[in-house]
């Protein structure tokens, strides 16, 4: 495919900075097919299983990972890749249902902090054999150990992480 005109060539005419090479035009592509495509492929069986999204798995296993299975709800909203207003709501219906308890965080109130609870515990444990198979399934077992290392090296550069985010 022609590279179309640039209807804002730069001040010399060019159109070199702009436009994608093919190389990196199926590099982009790729990656966004990852993003797009892959989330709905790790999260039917969540949901035809366990009966979870993605992002309520993710909620729930960043906090049964953290210590104490106690994280500040701005750290799990970058963790589970959602907005505080999303996380907000699904920690809400969580703790409806036992799984999570929220309170102020003991060394800075102006934070929220989520803890989970053993039925909580229970849930991401039981939902978790399930994330793992399509974790292999759709990602890892595809990839040699090679393209492993590739993919966590790609990842760490791309990865935009708070400062104060251990």
């Amino acid at each position: 495919m022609a590279t179309p005109a640039n209807p804002n060539p730069s001040k010399d005419g060019s159109d070199d900075a702009l436009w994608l090479t093919a190389d990196e035009k199926e590099a982009w592509t790729g990656m966004v097919s990852l993003v797009l495509l892959l989330p709905g492929r790790l999260e039917s069986p969540l949901q035809q299983g366990p009966g979870l999204t993605l992002f309520e798995y993710l909620t729930l296993s960043h906090i049964s990972e953290a210590p104490e299975r106690r994280l500040r709800m701005s750290d799990l909203a970058y963790l589970a890749s959602g907005s505080l207003s999303r996380l907000s709501n699904v920690v809400k219906r969580f703790e409806h249902r036992g799984w999570v308890e929220r309170s102020p965080d003991p060394d800075d109130g102006r934070y929220t902090v989520a803890a989970l609870t053993d039925a909580g515990y229970d849930v991401v444990a039981a939902a978790a054999p399930t994330h793992v198979r399509s974790v292999r399934q759709f990602v890892l077992d595809p990839l040699t150990a090679a393209d492993q290392q590739a993919l966590a090296r790609i990842a760490a550069k791309l990865r935009v992480r708070p400062a104060d985010l251990s």
